[in-house]
């Protein structure tokens, strides 16, 4: 099991986003399966359909196989459910919880991340006590209906002057641009419908490991 411990804050080259909305009606246990399977080191859950009770029941059953595995186990927007289901942490959005407000919920050892879109808001996040940024979409997405504006790559670069924080890139990332990614600055990449929608889960999170391993 990895430590609790915001001080120690390692995150994986690789994180991925399951997200039933995008894994063409495979079970989420399934995909959390396959993606362990492949050696995935952080997994976050992500449901905006679901009801609280449906959420709570689905993440009660992945986390068990990720903290299982020594994984780290992330729960989207619900700070409530993250604590309930024992996670290691909760991710929110600017339409979300405020960062503190997460963090009185879960506590000082779990994890909170924080999406954001540009430079003004990757600064707030950077003076707040959330663990790790995220920010994007880097490049055009299809998994929101009303995607942010794109940042491009220089717009990451500048994430990446702004805070020294942990960074997540997001956002159409796929084998072919994630090192250009990894390059600008990032230093993990989501990936939702590139991993979680591909016909062979397993084999396609293998790809961005070894891609990921060797990018600098």
């Amino acid at each position: 099991m990895i430590a609790r411990s915001s001080d120690a804050l390692a995150l994986p080259r690789l994180y991925a986003i399951i997200d039933p909305a995008q894994t063409c009606g495979r079970p989420v246990l399934e995909v959390a399966e396959a993606l362990l399977a492949a050696g995935v080191q952080l997994i976050q859950l992500r449901d905006k359909r679901a009801t609280s009770r449906e959420l709570y029941k689905s993440a009660q059953r992945v986390a068990p196989l990720v903290h299982a595995a020594g994984g780290i186990f992330i729960l989207n927007d619900r700070a409530d459910v993250a604590v309930a289901v024992d996670a290691l942490g909760v991710h929110v959005g600017q339409d979300d919880l405020p960062v503190e407000a997460a963090r009185a919920l879960v506590g000082p050892d779990r994890w909170v991340g924080y999406s954001t879109h540009v430079p003004n808001q990757v600064r707030e996040a950077g003076a707040s006590t959330a663990n790790y940024i995220a920010f994007g979409p880097v490049f055009p997405t299809a998994s929101k209906k009303k995607p942010d504006a794109v940042v491009g790559l220089e717009g990451l670069r500048e994430a990446r002057r702004i805070t020294s924080k942990p960074l997540v890139a997001i956002g159409g990332i796929t084998l072919e641009n994630a090192p250009t990614v990894i390059a600008a600055g990032a230093d993990s990449v989501a990936i939702i419908r590139g991993l979680v929608g591909a016909p062979d889960i397993r084999q396609r999170a293998e790809q961005f490991l070894g891609l990921l391993k060797s990018a600098c």
